[in-house]
């Protein structure tokens, strides 16, 4: 598998990804796209520790866009780094059920793995049971459009916390088109893949400039969005 390159200079390669497949291997994944970018630059192996290698972030399985790839050590320290400190910034598209009242809005919850599903990660409120230890997850949105029965959404997740988007957006009733994990029974079955696409990414590079990278929606989320916007 090829992967479409949004950027690559010395330190960085900025790699356009799929849905359908993991970044790195987890939960016996036979495929990834560490093992796919590492079968065409085997040089990626002796940036940072198996089985992420050079990957700065990550994308859940379903999640395609932007994805970071870093090309030496001292590249992956300084990028990660960014994202530790909340520095970068990240812009997903999302369309979600039903129509959203507001037109920009804030959600701030603790959020964790849930306990009745390993799978899946849950909204906790701060005195409940097994609340303590839990951590902080922002995510800001704004309406771009109504669609009939759904939204289209910017997204903007200010923490990286692990399934953060889909998790906050079902809490607020709203789940992702597709989401089979996080949306609810009668939806699960309206489009083959969750409709969530990282299209807007902003860093400082090592140089000290910030650069910006974008990636078109793929195909098949355009073509869904002509789909529901024709009836």
């Amino acid at each position: 598998m090829v992967f479409p390159i949004i950027y690559e200079d010395e330190n960085l390669l900025v790699i356009d990804k799929p849905a359908g497949i993991v970044v790195f291997p987890e939960n016996n994944e036979k495929e990834s796209v560490i093992d796919y970018l590492i079968k065409e630059r085997p040089e990626l192996k002796k940036v940072g520790k198996a089985p992420r290698y050079g990957i700065i972030h990550r994308l859940d399985k379903e999640t395609s866009g932007i994805l970071l790839v870093a090309k030496n050590n001292s590249a992956l320290e300084f990028f990660q780094k960014q994202f530790k400190e909340r520095k970068v910034i990240k812009k997903y598209l999302a369309l979600v059920f039903g129509k959203v009242k507001d037109e920009k809005g804030e959600i701030e919850t603790l959020l964790g793995r849930n306990p009745k599903d390993k799978r899946k990660q849950k909204v906790y409120f701060p005195f409940e049971p097994g609340a303590n230890r839990k951590r902080i997850a922002q995510t800001s949105f704004s309406v771009l459009e109504r669609i009939g029965d759904f939204t289209l959404l910017e997204v903007c997740p200010k923490t990286g916390r692990k399934h953060q988007i889909r998790v906050h957006l079902s809490f607020l009733g709203h789940p992702i088109v597709g989401d089979k994990l996080y949306s609810f029974r009668k939806q699960k079955n309206i489009f083959e893949r969750q409709f969530l696409h990282c299209f807007w990414l902003k860093i400082k590079m090592p140089n000290g400039k910030e650069k910006e990278f974008f990636s078109p929606l793929p195909k098949e989320l355009k073509n869904f969005l002509e789909k529901i916007k024709n009836g």
